[in-house]
């Protein structure tokens, strides 16, 4: 197991930017605002021949346990519990604040190994705020500078006592991402949990892993990161390794106007180009609002397996009428994957919570559907039997050949005369041919219709 270290510190001390140094990518928000963090985010790093985990945590504050800058001091005190040793980062160009050495007795009182930074400085602006560093007792400082990777060599020889002796046992290769290994047990399923603000994502993350992983609380727009969380899933028949995405709310792009909130979904989008399967979370007493059909195109379009979460259900007064009513709005906005399933839940209480990710891995395998390319053109023949293609400037259009391409999204090619001129009616009439016939209604197919090249075109 490699080891933990935990980023602590007041806020706009340069954790995220340390963070983001270590883990050699802009994986956290930066931004001058401070508080920015409000989640605790753990990141494979790499500092010389180190191999650790580091974790980013909110800024520390002195406030009340139920009041948000509380409750996000909750999440520190929780990564600081998992790690082997604390980074305490202070700014040197600021100073020892009182809430410097606040926090500073704090962790002298965890018994934890504990690490100080003084971060920012760089230049003669630094000095004597690293000096004022001393008074901390907690060892010398390491002065360094987290946005230009000044004393990095420094931190890796105090991080070096912290990890085991070297054995001989393998790492583990690690597994590619390809769509001949997509059920290997050892490959985690990407999941990401988007939705509006305030739809209770991050109450169904926490539901899902059984803890008080995410912050959480009635304010709207709680969460900016996309953090991700690693957790494996009990199946009937075999244990899912899931990467779990918790994203910020997503509100219309009109809407969004600070930098900050930009950045947060900027983050979430990220997160659904890197899922396999989205899980869009909607509010029950508003179902399928402008904003949640936009999220669920924007997740199809993306070709991503999508699963819709249908949260506050225990907040429904008549829930037979209820789902009929939302089912058929699915079954109306949503014609890209117009079987993409639906699971009424509560994450607060945690009804039906253990519906979502059976549904999850059941669309993540037809997201994998793979069909014999002589079955197809068998189904191609009957259709167009059946419904011939219309004629086109006077010539008749011929559908000759068909094959799946790639999966993750079933994506198909079809020879076809006159591609060009073939009406978006009889294309629909095609997918939803092969959806029925193979069994994929869940998914968004993908099919590209091919003119073959005429040989006596030059002539």
């Amino acid at each position: 197991m490699k080891p933990k270290f935990a980023i602590v510190g007041r806020p706009n001390v340069g954790k995220s930017t340390l963070f983001n140094r270590l883990v050699g990518r802009r994986l956290a928000l930066v931004d001058d605002t401070p508080g920015v963090t409000r989640d605790r985010r753990e990141g494979e790093a790499r500092l010389g021949d180190l191999e650790f985990v580091v974790i980013d945590t909110p800024g520390l504050e002195e406030a009340k346990e139920d009041a948000l800058e509380g409750r996000m001091r909750k999440q520190a005190e929780r990564a600081i519990e998992d790690a082997a040793a604390c980074i305490f980062l202070i700014d040197a160009r600021a100073g020892v604040t009182p809430l410097d050495r606040s926090f500073a007795r704090l962790l002298r009182a965890t018994g934890k190994p504990v690490i100080l930074l003084a971060n920012k400085a760089e230049g003669a602006a630094g000095e004597a705020g690293a000096l004022d560093a001393y008074a901390l007792g907690l060892g010398d400082p390491i002065e360094i500078s987290a946005e230009h990777g000044e004393g990095m060599g420094e931190l890796a020889v105090a991080l070096a006592p912290y990890f085991p002796a070297a054995d001989d046992e393998a790492a583990g290769a690690g597994v590619a991402d390809d769509e001949e290994n997509w059920n290997n047990p050892l490959k985690p399923l990407r999941v990401a949990i988007v939705g509006r603000p305030n739809a209770g994502k991050s109450t169904l993350v926490n539901r899902l892993l059984g803890e008080e992983r995410m912050l959480t609380g009635p304010e709207a727009g709680i969460t900016r990161d996309a953090i991700s969380t690693e957790w494996t899933w009990k199946g009937p028949e075999r244990d899912w390794p899931i990467k779990l995405f918790d994203t910020a709310g997503l509100r219309r792009k009109s809407k969004v106007q600070e930098k900050l909130e930009k950045l947060s979904v900027a983050d979430a989008l990220r997160a659904v180009q890197f899922a396999e399967v989205v899980a869009l979370v909607i509010d029950a007493a508003i179902p399928f609002e402008k904003q949640d059909l936009q999220i669920a195109d924007l997740v199809l379009r993306e070709g991503r397996a999508l699963v819709i979460a249908v949260n506050k259900w225990d907040a429904v007064d008549d829930k037979d009428a209820a789902a009929v009513r939302i089912k058929e709005m699915a079954k109306e906005h949503l014609a890209q994957a117009p079987g993409a399933p639906l699971v009424f839940l509560s994450a607060l209480s945690g009804r039906n919570v253990e519906k979502l990710m059976p549904a999850v891995v059941s669309v993540y395998v037809d997201w994998n559907a793979r069909v014999k390319t002589r079955d197809l053109n068998e189904w191609l023949n009957r259709a167009t039997e059946r419904h011939p293609p219309p004629a086109a400037k006077g010539r008749r259009i011929k559908l000759r050949y068909i094959a799946q391409t790639k999966t993750r999204p079933p994506t198909f090619v079809a020879q076809c005369t006159n591609a060009s001129e073939l009406p978006a009616s009889y294309r629909r009439y095609l997918v939803n041919g092969i959806r029925e016939a193979f069994g994929i209604p869940a998914v968004p197919i993908r099919l590209i219709l091919k003119t073959p090249d005429n040989p006596y075109s030059d002539e």
